[in-house]
């Protein structure tokens, strides 16, 4: 038996000026052939899973390729050919399953449903090819995907801490189906719901409710897989927004009680779903005058890990102009910044134009950089292995990566985009985070996989940036209109 197995991943988002090419993908992950193989086998994604089952079945198998991008704009034709193409020549050349590890979430140039568009192509060459697909709990799902797999599933966690264990289940089912021992079913539908991201967090309401549906659908006899999805609101795209699938072992009518009860209830939640903001002066005055740390202060507007520059320097400056003492910084985005301090050395006191190198036209911003002066306190190459309980075994590269420190503050500044889900973003460079007052985390809910077991309290900071909670801000056009909360709507 010869089982394709391969991982191709963007989560796009339409608002973001970072472009995503090929270069982007080789920056965070992009492997091919055997080098797939060898990055991910052993790791906690779904692609470590698929490989583990394909093993013990005693399969060949063939990893054309592995590649993952930090989210950001638009995928270029270019670098979604060079992924697409290397898995649709293996099916060409006949495979007997394929296990696919994607988003759910890529625009592309050329097409709004990078997944479904790839699906499509695979079916097109082999209309009957076994294959399974893992998607993020933040995928926009389609009828094109739905329309061109066998069995899907996703991510119950966010952050996402399951990804090995999913991959696993839909893994099974499929290769259980090969063996006829299922007959998997599917039925998926979304409702009128653009939730945003920032409410999306599975350890909270209203996501934990859904995702406690969907573990007991998992028990009711014949449900093989449930799978609520938050959606991503920051891709304008037709069918973007909250989603549920499911799969049973060849009963529809089950598929779509379950399917109709989880939507319901998603849409009774729609208020939960919206987040409410707060004075960014008010936010930092508050941890203030808390003394235990480390306190968490989330710039989750300029989160990287859902598209954003992560340059803007909005939140930083706030901070330090109320003089919050004692705080650690991950990340600024500055390639150019790294290159000054590299030049200076270790050590040596700089001052720094730091962030705001790019505009945000999509939200009528301009790049303000903040002027500061600091010393060279760590030059390192980024490179660091993942050991939480969120992409554990995964390399990270954060490119060439400095930290600046301050009377008060100490600043991680990457030449690659990273979002700090991990400590690593810290002790990679000798900052040990437990024992800081304040961390500035350029994160929304990721953060909480590798800070959450050291935070002592948590608060959002709405400070600027294309990850931006506030939908006045955001002109969209192509979602599926009406839809809530951008149109007031009485009834699902």
């Amino acid at each position: 038996m010869r089982i394709l197995i391969a991982m191709m991943k963007h989560e796009t988002n339409t608002f973001s000026p970072i472009v995503a090419d090929w270069q982007r993908f080789q920056d965070w992950s992009a492997y091919l052939g055997e080098d797939a193989l060898k990055a991910y086998e052993g790791t906690g994604m779904p692609f470590g899973a698929y490989v583990e089952l394909a093993r013990a079945a005693g399969a060949e198998i063939i990893t054309p390729v592995a590649a993952e991008a930090m989210p950001s704009g638009p995928v270029t034709e270019h670098a979604f050919n060079m992924m697409a193409d290397a898995i649709l020549e293996v099916v060409r050349d006949g495979v007997d399953a394929a296990m696919l590890d994607l988003h759910g979430a890529m625009v592309a140039e050329h097409t709004d449903d990078g997944e479904g568009t790839l699906l499509e192509k695979i079916r097109q060459i082999d209309p009957d090819l076994p294959i399974a697909v893992t998607l993020d709990l933040h995928c926009n799902l389609t009828d094109k995907i739905m329309d061109n797999c066998t069995a899907l599933i996703g991510y119950k966690t966010y952050p996402h801490v399951d990804m090995y264990e999913v991959g696993k289940q839909i893994g099974e089912v499929l290769l259980d189906s090969m063996a006829g021992k299922v007959t998997p079913v599917m039925s998926w539908g979304n409702t009128q719901l653009l939730s945003q991201t920032l409410r999306q967090g599975t350890d909270n309401e209203p996501m934990a409710t859904l995702i406690r549906m969907c573990e007991e659908a998992e028990q009711e006899p014949g449900v093989l897989a449930a799978t609520a999805f938050g959606g991503f609101a920051l891709a304008d795209i037709r069918d973007a927004g909250n989603s549920v699938i499911v799969v049973t072992d060849g009963d529809k009518a089950k598929a779509d009680e379950v399917r109709d009860r989880i939507l319901a209830r998603a849409w009774d939640l729609r208020e939960d779903f919206i987040y409410e903001h707060t004075p960014l002066e008010d936010q930092v005055a508050k941890a203030k005058d808390m003394t235990e740390g480390p306190v968490l202060l989330l710039d989750h507007a300029d989160n990287c890990g859902s598209g954003a520059t992560q340059d803007v320097m909005t939140v930083i400056e706030e901070v330090l102009r109320q003089g919050l003492e004692d705080v650690a910084v991950g990340a600024v985005w500055d390639p150019a910044a790294v290159q000054e301090m590299q030049k200076a050395g270790v050590g040596s006191t700089i001052t720094l134009k730091l962030g705001g190198k790019t505009d945000m036209p999509q939200i009528g911003e301009v790049g303000e950089p903040l002027t500061l002066t600091g010393t060279v306190k760590t030059l390192t190459n980024g490179e660091w292995i993942v050991r939480g309980p969120m992409y554990t075994g995964v390399k990270v590269f954060m490119g060439p990566t400095a930290v600046l420190e301050t009377e008060n503050m100490e600043i991680v500044i990457v030449s690659n985009h990273h979002e700090p889900w991990d400590t690593g973003v810290f002790t990679s460079v000798g900052i040990q985070p437990e024992y800081k007052r304040y961390l500035i985390l350029k994160s929304r809910i990721h953060y909480r996989a590798g800070f959450a077991p050291i935070g002592k309290a948590t608060l959002t900071l709405d400070g600027k940036g294309v990850t931006t909670s506030d939908n006045n801000l955001l002109r969209y056009e192509k979602v599926r209109r009406p839809i809530y909360p951008l149109d007031l709507i009485n009834e699902a």
